[in-house]
């Protein structure tokens, strides 16, 4: 039973304002906190924010008073069912996209309440998602956020994160491998560009002075040739008037984005693009997929882990895999009706941390839970992105100890 219920304001990896949760039990204290997104869809759950001169205007009081004043009467008696917690708040918000409560205000007390769920199963949490929903556990691949650009990082290149994806034998292994491919990627980024030139992003990833991705994905390529990447373009970003504006001079059409992607595709090895055409462009995301049948069309601002927009891509054939964030839909138990509808519609699925983050893991026992086939959580270093891995790392270790020989 739901003892208590507070909520307070911290800050984040960018250090701005977010709202942290305790929720109480009669067996423990369950605490959240809650990420946020620079680079957001416009279909994405809105979180709350105060619009004040504190924190020029990013603070969360009104969230953390939401939980304290109106969430907290609504759940406090009530037993420990994460599906029926979600649903009071959900009900209690009344809007679509959660402006009234706030995202980040349920979305807070959501983690708490699955949180509080496994401790009552006396299983770890990665073991009840996977029990909860029927799902096969599983240590996804990961996806680190080696160079950040675009919004995370006001740098020379548009595209938003590139990614390496290693295909060692383990977790543990390609978290080895990515951490050593940083080494030498910081060496030979101050080589080319000189000792000021390693600074990083929102998400740790390096930010080279490149001025194109293909010298992004050269300097790359030149440490390792045999690892495939995943490109994040988060083409809504620059997407302005039916154009995409690369640069003062540089503008594109739909077709000429796809054909840059095929000259990347054709240089480089490519496993994925995420986000490669504005979040409205359902045609033209079908014809990138029909063109480039054996890549990962990765949905993320087109889809915000919303079942009625994965709905409408899927009857438009648009993507064959989907970013999944808890926070673009604002609840836990929605993030997980999307994970099963992604498994419907036979898409890989990435859970994914958000450029302002905290030290919180949740999403590590949520991907291990739901069977996730990979997890981005940026670069291999940073406390807020490494604590996602080293939680993967405990994960993996204690499903080789429990299996059976």
């Amino acid at each position: 039973m739901i003892k208590d219920l507070k909520a307070r304001e911290i800050l984040d990896s960018r250090g701005n304002p977010t709202v942290e949760v305790s929720l109480f039990t009669e067996r423990d204290c369950f605490v959240s906190s809650v990420p946020s997104g620079a680079s957001t869809g416009k279909h994405e759950a809105k979180e709350l924010r105060d619009n004040e001169e504190r924190y020029a205007g990013k603070g969360v009081l009104q969230a953390v008073e939401n939980i304290n004043k109106k969430i907290a009467p609504l759940v406090i008696g009530k037993e420990i069912d994460p599906l029926e917690i979600d649903k009071i708040m959900i009900d209690a918000d009344g809007t679509k996209d959660k402006s009234n409560l706030g995202a980040n205000a349920i979305l807070g007390v959501s983690m708490s309440v699955f949180r509080a769920g496994a401790k009552e199963k006396d299983v770890p949490l990665y073991e009840y998602f996977s029990q909860y929903f029927n799902k096969e556990k599983n240590i996804p691949d990961a996806c680190f956020n080696i160079v950040n650009g675009g919004t995370h990082s006001g740098g020379g290149v548009n595209f938003q994160e590139f990614m390496l994806v290693p295909q060692e034998k383990s977790f543990a292994e390609n978290l080895r491998f990515a951490a050593e491919f940083s080494y030498k990627l910081k060496k030979r980024i101050v080589e080319k560009y000189g000792l000021d030139s390693t600074n990083i992003g929102d998400e740790g990833g390096f930010v080279p002075k490149a001025t194109s991705e293909k010298e992004v994905l050269r300097l790359l390529r030149d440490i390792d040739d045999k690892v495939p990447f995943v490109i994040d373009v988060a083409a809504t970003e620059f997407f302005n008037e039916g154009k995409y504006i690369l640069g003062d001079e540089n503008e594109k059409t739909t077709k000429e984005m796809i054909d840059l992607y095929q000259e990347l595709k054709d240089e480089f090895y490519i496993l994925g693009i995420e986000d490669p055409l504005e979040e409205e462009d359902f045609s033209g995301w079908k014809n990138l997929k029909d063109n480039f049948k054996d890549l990962l069309i990765i949905g993320d601002d087109l889809l915000v882990t919303n079942v009625t927009r994965m709905e409408m891509a899927k009857e438009n054939d648009s993507c064959n895999a989907m970013i999944l964030k808890i926070n673009q839909i604002g609840s836990v138990s929605e993030a997980v009706a999307a994970a099963k509808k992604a498994k419907e519609f036979n898409w890989k699925t990435i859970v994914s941390h958000r450029s302002g983050e905290t030290n919180d893991d949740f999403i590590a026992d949520f991907a291990v839970g739901i069977g996730a086939d990979y997890i981005k959580s940026g670069a291999p270093m940073r406390g807020e992105r490494v604590a996602k891995y080293n939680r993967l790392l405990k994960i993996e270790k204690e499903l080789k100890t429990t299996s059976p020989q």
